[in-house]
């Protein structure tokens, strides 16, 4: 029996309907409207970051930040004002180790992102020493419908009935107010920008669509929903 190893080639299937064979070399020409950014969560350094994805304003036609999704925000508020003790918080089933009653957001933040199933991007905590917190999901959980937290309250001294309540501030997932046409994911930004100092001024940009489809290069007719059939067979592009 022969048991030498063989080998074996595969060639590359016709690719040029894509914008390229990466799918990211093309870029196209575009304007950002740096009044539709928000300088901290957008350019907090003063440069617009490579890789912001974004969209396209249906009225003016320039760029803005995609808007398709929005992160889940939850706050967490102890009440009762208690003196002394510890609460927990619940995720999907893990619960945090103790908190202190009047702990920091890094504090808070540092108790989630312990949980095993919470990375170290996947939260965000702001607020002052003993809350209210505001917790923005994001990482793996961005643009996602999350479940709401619960806490324990039971290890708080002091105060008047103290407890823990959480509330959905925002709820993660398709973004409903953008109807301004940037809920449609068109790009990313190929190269960092600097951000001018007003914002009602724009700049120009190179966009590039990752895996972007040239619709007249296609190897097979497709109609206006992206539509092909192919012997029988329906296909979706």
């Amino acid at each position: 029996m022969d048991l030498s190893l063989k080998s074996e080639s595969f060639a590359s299937d016709d690719t040029s309907w894509l914008r390229s064979r990466h799918g990211v070399e093309a870029c196209i020409s575009g304007t950002l409207d740096t009044s539709a950014f928000t300088k901290s969560l957008h350019y907090p350094d003063g440069f617009f970051k490579s890789g912001l994805p974004l969209g396209k304003i249906t009225a003016t036609g320039k760029y803005g930040p995609y808007a398709g999704q929005t992160n889940e925000v939850q706050t967490v508020t102890v009440t009762g004002v208690p003196t002394g003790g510890t609460f927990t918080l619940t995720w999907s089933g893990q619960t945090t180790a103790p908190i202190a009653y009047n702990a920091t957001a890094a504090a808070v933040e540092a108790a989630l992102e312990a949980l095993s199933n919470l990375g170290p991007a996947d939260v965000s905590v702001t607020g002052a020493n003993g809350g209210p917190f505001t917790v923005t999901f994001g990482g793996a959980q961005t643009g996602t419908d999350v479940a709401a937290m619960t806490a324990s309250g039971a290890g708080l001294t002091g105060g008047t009935t103290p407890g823990v309540t959480i509330a959905t501030a925002t709820a993660g997932g398709a973004n409903p107010a953008a109807s301004d046409g940037t809920a449609t994911l068109v790009g990313h930004l190929m190269f960092g920008v600097k951000a001018p100092d007003d914002t009602s001024t724009d700049v120009g940009a190179a966009i590039f669509m990752h895996g972007g489809v040239v619709n007249s290069r296609l190897p097979i007719p497709v109609d206006a929903a992206g539509k092909a059939d192919v012997n029988g067979r329906i296909w979706y592009v």
